[in-house]
């Protein structure tokens, strides 16, 4: 069911996009995922308005004059129109899906790829910008950072790329340090010092 959820929201994000390109280029198509985007982080905030885009209970007609009512010149047209075609089709419970889609369409055709940033403790405004540097340098691209703080992590910085983690916290490193000691680090351990304390007798 998953893997046909997301093929579903592909191919609305993908003609949305399409769409938005076509009514204004990059300015159209970032202000519609601005706004698909707002509409999702309603539905999480309001649960009785996700209720009311999700549930088969309402009749379409009436769901479509109230979205009317609702966004009739709070949004533009095109989202608008997207969203009485969802209604149309049973399709408004996979908005968030579509969003994320679409989202990752427009990290696609500017540049852009998407990071989770963990840290420690909060970092200022310059340490961020000297990550995103780092980032940009690295991989081409332009990062759109999602700052999350870990006090767990003690030190350090972990960083998840699509489905890849990089993780240089210091928690991380005393794990493997622990790994190690487990292993064949303690009995390593024990030659440096029998060698430290032969070179003392001589």
């Amino acid at each position: 069911m998953a893997t046909y959820t997301d093929a579903l929201a592909q191919v609305y994000a993908k003609s949305l996009y399409e769409l938005a390109e076509d009514a204004g280029g990059r300015d159209k198509i970032v202000e519609v995922g601005q706004e698909i985007e707002q509409l999702c982080e309603l539905t999480r905030s309001d649960k009785a308005f996700g209720e009311f885009l999700a549930s088969p209970i309402i009749n379409k007609g009436e769901r479509s004059r109230s979205l009317r009512h609702i966004f009739d010149g709070n949004i533009t047209d095109l989202t608008l129109r997207f969203l009485l075609v969802l209604n149309e089709r049973g399709r408004l419970g996979h908005l968030a899906a579509i969003e994320e889609a679409y989202d990752q369409l427009m990290h696609q055709a500017f540049g852009r790829v998407e990071v989770d940033l963990y840290t420690a403790v909060p970092l200022d405004g310059q340490e961020l910008e000297s990550i995103k540097e780092r980032i940009h340098k690295a991989l081409g691209k332009d990062p759109v950072l999602h700052v999350y703080t870990q006090p767990s992590m003690i030190g350090g910085v972990k960083l998840r790329i699509g489905d890849q983690l990089i993780d240089g916290s210091v928690s991380n490193r005393l794990r493997r340090l622990r790994q190690t000691l487990k292993t064949s680090g303690i009995s390593a351990m024990r030659d440096r010092i029998a060698s430290l304390i032969e070179e003392g007798e001589t």
